[in-house]
């Protein structure tokens, strides 16, 4: 297994398997009344702004903040409850702890939300859902938000509507440390297996890739599936976001990133297309989030999560808005 101890790969595939039981135990989580979206509401998926995504060239404008109520904040008050679709897999960012608490950063983030719509950090539902389910579970309006390390695209703004970006991420490659692998498009890769999330930007990149250098490109569900295939030698290499390798290659020290960031990835909070009530709520909330200098409560979540991986982020991205 690419010179790695059985000891390495068994303790790891315990992880994944705590965190998989996890995430089946979130999903059968009961949900009181009012949690759930079976009351008949519905989000249009036809918006004004749909101009933005027909002629694309700023995704990341997003509209401007406000604490106004509208229909999609009034039915998260009215049941009580923020349903927020989340990642528990993904180191630093949303995973289980050891005492089985759902944290990261962007549960820290949920939480911020939660308390500014609601007053209460913790009247959250999390709904652990795949990368490939983030879009269909706004759209069958399973979650209100989703908060699992999601970047913005002329792509995915014309399914889901997107709050003004609030990291800024770049895809590079995992691969176990002393691999021939040293670039995503360099000639190294040429032959190898590459493993990305099933509906990822890594996987888009892959594919494309694909057409020019003899790549066997693999998908599954979630980027810890990744992690451990690559942990048993059946692919060579992970492309992800530098801010999800870098929470696993904390997991896994056999693994290291390679190469550089080739990709500008802005993650943002997705919702409805036509909510734009609540996309402004979350912006406010944003706002508020980014304000403070190092005392900013993004600041203190960065440097809880994941200033250790040396990503070289100084501050949040600056918000853009085009109305």
């Amino acid at each position: 297994m690419r010179g790695r101890t059985t000891g390495r790969v068994l303790r790891f595939m315990t992880v994944g398997v705590v965190c998989a039981l996890a995430a089946v135990a979130a999903l059968l989580v009961p949900r009181g009344t009012g949690t759930s979206r079976d009351d008949g509401h519905r989000v249009a998926a036809v918006r004004p702004a749909a101009a933005q995504a027909a002629d694309c060239t700023d995704p990341e404008a997003s509209l401007r903040p406000s604490t106004a109520e509208g229909p999609a904040v009034r039915r998260i008050k009215e049941r009580g409850r923020l349903i927020a679709g989340v990642d528990q897999n993904s180191y630093r960012w949303g995973f289980r702890t050891a005492e089985g608490k759902l944290d990261g950063f962007d549960i820290a983030l949920v939480r911020a939300i939660a308390k500014a719509i609601l007053g209460d950090p913790d009247k959250v539902t999390f709904l652990a859902i795949p990368t490939n389910q983030r879009i269909p579970a706004l759209k069958s309006g399973k979650v209100d938000i989703v908060a699992r390390t999601m970047s913005i695209s002329c792509d995915r703004i014309k399914e889901v509507a997107f709050s003004t970006a609030y990291f800024q991420a770049g895809l590079q490659l995992l691969v176990p440390k002393g691999s021939p692998v040293t670039g995503f498009d360099n000639g190294t890769l040429g032959g190898r297996k590459v493993c990305a999330a099933d509906g990822s930007t890594a996987e888009s990149q892959l594919t494309e890739l694909a057409k020019r250098t003899p790549v066997t490109v693999t998908t599954v569900p979630n980027q810890l599936d990744c992690l451990v295939r690559l942990q048993l030698g059946q692919v060579d290499a992970i492309l992800t976001d530098n801010a999800l390798g870098a929470g696993q290659a904390a997991q896994d020290p056999s693994v290291v990133l390679v190469g550089k960031p080739f990709t500008t990835e802005y993650y943002g909070v997705a919702m409805n297309l036509g909510a734009d009530d609540l996309v402004r709520r979350v912006n406010a909330v944003l706002d508020d989030y980014r304000s403070g200098g190092a005392s900013s409560p993004w600041m203190k979540a960065y440097r809880d999560w994941l200033a250790r991986g040396d990503l070289g982020i100084t501050a949040p991205p600056e918000p853009k808005y085009r109305d």
